[in-house]
Formats: structure tokens, C-alpha cells, sequence
């Protein structure tokens, strides 16, 4: 007996009813072998599946989800795929999924809040195993409220909502949090800036108090300067993407207003990779004439010259431990990762005579 081809079936879509009559069981015993989880005799499983793949019979997933069986599949859910350090956390998050036996599916924001708000509901649909949510997070009202129910509603669906690089959404809401110590970590590179002699230090990046990862950053550069003692100008706060376009711009902006500064803090790697190409086309020398300290520790703060001192960040062990936790509600369902500065060649004691602007 041979696959039916197009012709025997024309445009007609298989059915459990199909299946069922090509391998001489009833509808329930196929939904039983597809299942996985009932018992079967070996030779009625093997005539259902030899009717599955004769058939190129599909699962209708919306039908299984209904039947309360699970996706097996994890959802990781970004702004951007061209964003390095989303990259290696997607791929902590698909090496510890393939070890769990799920899928993972990638799914993208483009930064607008409210897709996120609708892929969460989509994969809520689907009975994702767990959904992850990495980045930066919303502080809006509106947003806080629709993210806590979904939440609940995914717990109650047997699966999880996960927050990645991101901090709880209250006491009492059904989640699994990994964070970093975002802030601790911007304190910390501040703070070697500071304790080389530098006082005019530029922050470049998002300063939006409506996102967690942009207000935990500048919170801890403005930390840094209040236990040092070291009054903060305004006029050194650019906000701006975190991208190497806007590091470039910003930068060249500054050197034609002539502002003062012998360092800069790059809210991300990216940015600071902008920073240092509008440097050098200034003539503008790093680390002896400006300092340049970066976030993340993606490849690219090795390969940029001089190589970038910066803040390391676990962006694959992000990833491994928020499907680990998920999917093992056992374990501790709030951790907390550590950062720390790398140490390389962008940042020099100041020399003031040499302070640019």
C-alpha cells in the first residue's frame, strides 16, 4: 500500500477520521497513539503510524491544545534578531530547550509593547510550555496590568511566563524570574571610571524610566557619582538607541559642540563601537585622550580597537537557566546573575590638559 499522492486525495485535508479508517482502528485509538501517553498494543500503534505517514497526516495543533495536551515547545520572545546580545541569549535558551526535549520559537517585538502583549496571548493560545520574555521590560500601568494577567492566565493553562533580564512583576504573580544585576553592573563601570580620576563622564543610550534595563543603567551611573562625591551634569546625559549609529552621531555631535569630557560610558557595546569610530576619524586618541567603557561583553568588545573594557554579562547562562527554571518548577523560580567588569584597553587615568571639548 502505497503514500496516497495528490490525486487520490485532491485538496481534502487529512482527518483523525482518515487515519483511523486506513489503519482499521477507531478515531480514538489514533488520537491514543498520537497522544503518546495511553496504552496501545505495538503492532496496532505501528499500523496507525504507518497510516500517519502514508497520509502525511499533520496534527492539528489547535485541536490537541484544546485537548489540554501540551506544545512541547518553548517561545522566546525579542525586540530584534540583529541584536547581538538577544542573539546569545536565544542561544542559551535553544541549547537548554533541544536538552529538555522542546522546540523553540523566536518571535520579534520590533520594541512596540503592544506586540508583545499579543505574541504573549498567541502563545497562550498555542499552550507554549513557557514563554520568555527577554529585555528590557514596560513600567506603564496598562501594560503591568495586561503582563500579570497573562501570567496568571498561562499558570493556570499549565504553562509559564518568564521573565528574562527582567525584574518581578509583584508578590504573589505566577512567574519565573532570571535577572542580572543590571544596575550593579553600571555602578561598577562608573565606578572604574571614576577611580581613574574621570569627572566628566558622557552616558550615551536610552534613559527612559519606562524601561527596566535603560533606568537600572543610568540609576547606577548616577549612584556611582553620588558615593563618589562627584557632581552629575545634565548636559552629559544623551539619550539615544542602543545601536552604533547613534554612539557614531552622538559622539560627532559632541565634538562639534565642544563639550567638555575625558570619558564616555556606552550603555551598550554597540553604542560604544560607535563611539570609538567617530573618535578616530576626530583624531581623537583612546584611551589617552578619552576613555571608552562599554555594557555587555558581545565578541565585537574584543575585536574593536583599542579592545573595550566593559561590563560582562551572562547572556547565555540567561538563557540555559530560564528554560531550566520553567520547566522544572521545583527549583528556585527568582534568581539573580552577577556581572563584572572586564578589564582591556579603553580606559586610562584622565589627563586633564588633555580633556576634549
Amino acid at each position: 500500500m502505497g503514500r496516497r499522492t495528490s490525486e487520490d486525495t485532491g485538496n481534502h485535508r487529512m482527518t483523525v477520521k482518515d487515519v483511523a479508517a486506513r489503519a482499521g482502528v477507531s478515531p480514538a485509538t489514533v488520537s491514543r497513539v498520537l497522544a503518546g501517553d495511553y496504552p496501545v498494543s505495538a503492532a496496532t500503534r505501528a499500523r496507525v503510524q504507518r497510516a500517519v505517514r502514508e497520509l502525511d497526516y499533520v496534527v492539528n495543533a489547535q485541536a490537541r491544545a484544546l485537548k489540554g495536551a501540551g506544545s512541547r515547545m518553548v517561545a522566546f520572545v525579542m525586540d530584534d534578531v540583529t541584536g547581538p546580545s538577544f542573539a546569545y541569549v536565544a542561544k542559551g535558551v535553544e541549547q537548554q530547550a533541544t536538552a529538555e526535549g522542546r522546540l523553540c520559537l523566536i518571535c520579534t517585538t520590533h520594541g512596540d509593547p503592544a506586540r508583545e502583549l499579543a505574541v504573549v496571548e498567541a502563545m497562550r493560545e498555542q499552550r507554549a510550555d513557557a514563554v520568555i520574555l527577554v529585555g528590557s521590560g514596560y513600567l506603564g500601568a496598562e501594560y503591568q496590568e495586561r503582563m500579570i494577567h497573562f501570567a496568571h492566565a498561562l499558570d493556570k493553562a499549565g504553562s509559564r511566563l518568564v521573565l528574562c533580564g527582567r525584574p518581578p512583576l509583584g508578590d504573589g504573580v505566577p512567574t519565573t524570574v532570571v535577572e542580572y544585576d543590571n544596575e550593579g553592573g553600571a555602578y561598577a563601570i562608573t565606578s572604574h571610571l571614576l577611580s581613574h580620576g574621570h569627572r566628566r563622564i558622557v552616558y550615551l543610550g536610552n534613559v527612559s524610566v519606562e524601561h527596566t534595563t535603560s533606568r537600572d543603567r543610568i540609576k547606577g551611573f548616577t549612584r556611582a557619582h553620588e558615593a563618589y562625591g562627584v557632581p552629575l551634569d545634565p548636559a552629559l546625559i544623551v539619550p539615544g538607541e542602543y545601536s552604533q549609529t547613534f554612539g557614531h552621531a552622538s559622539t560627532r555631535k559632541l565634538l562639534a559642540d565642544r563639550v567638555p569630557f575625558t570619558a564616555v560610558f556606552a550603555a551598550t557595546d554597540m553604542v560604544a563601537a560607535g563611539v570609538l569610530l567617530a573618535l578616530r576619524e576626530a583624531g581623537v586618541r583612546v584611551p589617552q585622550d578619552v576613555s571608552v567603557v562599554g555594557y555587555d561583553d558581545i565578541p565585537l568588545a574584543t575585536n574593536v580597537v583599542p579592545a573595550l573594557t566593559t561590563v560582562r554579562v551572562p547572556t547565555e547562562e540567561l538563557g540555559r537557566t530560564a528554560v531550566r527554571l520553567a520547566l522544572h518548577p521545583d527549583e528556585p523560580q527568582h534568581v539573580v546573575l552577577g556581572t563584572h567588569i572586564v578589564v582591556r584597553d579603553s580606559v586610562a587615568p584622565v589627563v586633564p590638559a588633555r580633556t576634549i571639548g
